[in-house]
Formats: structure tokens, C-alpha cells, sequence
């Protein structure tokens, strides 16, 4: 069952990354490339050179979690860069395959 949702903290990691790598490989990268700890309960975002394929690796209760989608047609355009943490809304846009070219976000006023 997909588990993952805006409660959740996304990394990208700003490499490409080989898709051959499961759990063990994917958790090397993470502890030594990205610098963050696998078993935290965030998730991370791995895309490969052509930008067709993208894996999440998730920690949950018991243990690895690993999502895989491959595109058919088109590439993911990745949002942010580095490893640094991405938006749900901008991991959503990713999957679904929509490039925002520019956001413009509006202040938001609070009535007291």
C-alpha cells in the first residue's frame, strides 16, 4: 500500500543514480553521498541519467520501502536541487509529469 504523503520530509539526491541499486545500495548512497541516516523515516528521491526512472526509499515500521516507476515516454523534471529537501506538492508535480516553468506565490494576509 502506498504510505507516503505531505506528512513525510522528501530528499532529492542530486546525482544521477545507477537503478540497478535495491535497498543496500540505495542506503549506501544515502549514508555516505547525502549525508542523512536511511532509518530516519524520511524519503528519498533517486532519478537515473536520462531521467526516466525514479526510485523513493522509505523506512517504515518493520522495514525498507522501495517505489519504482519507469516512464514510458518523457522524462521527470526535477524541482530544487542538490540534496536538498523537496516539497510534496513539488514531488506530486514530478511523478505526474508536470513541469511548473514559474510559480509566482502570493502573500497571504491573516485576519486577527
Amino acid at each position: 500500500m502506498f504510505s507516503l504523503g505531505s506528512s513525510h520530509r522528501f530528499y532529492l539526491y542530486a546525482g544521477h543514480c545507477d537503478m540497478r541499486k535495491s535497498f543496500d545500495g540505495l542506503c549506501g548512497v544515502v549514508g555516505s553521498l547525502m549525508q542523512r541516516q536511511p532509518t530516519s523515516g524520511e524519503v528519498f528521491v533517486f532519478l537515473n541519467r536520462r531521467g526516466t526512472h525514479m526510485k523513493l526509499l522509505h523506512w517504515e515500521k518493520g522495514g525498507f520501502v522501495l517505489y519504482y516507476k519507469r516512464l514510458e515516454s518523457g522524462t521527470f523534471s526535477p524541482a530544487g536541487s542538490g540534496d536538498g529537501e523537496l516539497p510534496w506538492s513539488d514531488l506530486v508535480l514530478m511523478v505526474e509529469g508536470i513541469h511548473v516553468v514559474e510559480s509566482i506565490r502570493k502573500k497571504r494576509y491573516s485576519l486577527l
